[in-house]
């Protein structure tokens, strides 16, 4: 079976489970943990470097994605884009809080737990990660840099503008057009 075919069949899984839980279903809450908490971890883990710190993320970010399920719009992203960008924002939240935040309840999120990946996860992530470098790789340098820090090592913007010595609005104009690429280039992968 081709791959695109297979990476659309997981979309449509996830982005169905996103609707059922958006509709209060627990059981497809479970498996959008199960299908994606590896790599939404990962995520938080790159940007935090500390497992506890990532973990206390992952569980903030899966209360968010609870809370906000009836928000996901398929036609604007793609369903792991809108959760990993949860978890990313939650991540950097928390970084630049120091940390310090209330812990949700344990009842906020039962008996979640995933040691392993899936198949589904590793096949999307390997297929999306291939096609995420072949397009950022197409991105003029200093795009791609930017995006680069501020998504991967999740820099803000103030902080790239200071770090880079560029004006603010510059810095934010080269990540939009670079992301506007980067989304033009990934639809048409």
């Amino acid at each position: 079976m081709p791959q695109s075919s297979e990476s659309d069949r997981a979309r449509a899984q996830l982005s169905a489970l996103i609707g059922q839980a958006a509709g209060g279903d627990r059981q497809a809450f479970q498996d959008i943990y199960n299908l994606t908490s590896a790599k939404l971890f990962g995520v938080c883990l790159r940007i935090l470097s500390d497992r506890q710190a990532s973990e206390d993320a992952l569980q903030d970010a899966y209360v968010k994605v609870w809370r906000n399920a009836g928000r996901f719009d398929a036609q604007r992203a793609s369903p792991i884009t809108w959760l990993a960008t949860i978890a990313r924002n939650t991540a950097i939240d928390r970084k630049r809080s120091g940390g310090n935040r209330v812990m949700v309840s344990d009842d906020a999120i039962k008996d979640m737990a995933a040691d392993e990946q899936s198949a589904l996860d590793r096949l999307e992530k390997q297929e999306g990660a291939d096609i995420l470098n072949k397009c950022l790789d197409s991105l003029e340098a200093r795009q791609r840099n930017v995006i680069r820090t501020a998504f991967f090592e999740g820099h803000s913007y103030n902080e790239l503008a200071q770090k880079l010595g560029t004006p603010l609005g510059t810095v934010k104009s080269w990540v939009r057009r670079g992301l506007k690429r980067l989304k033009d280039c990934m639809d048409d992968g």
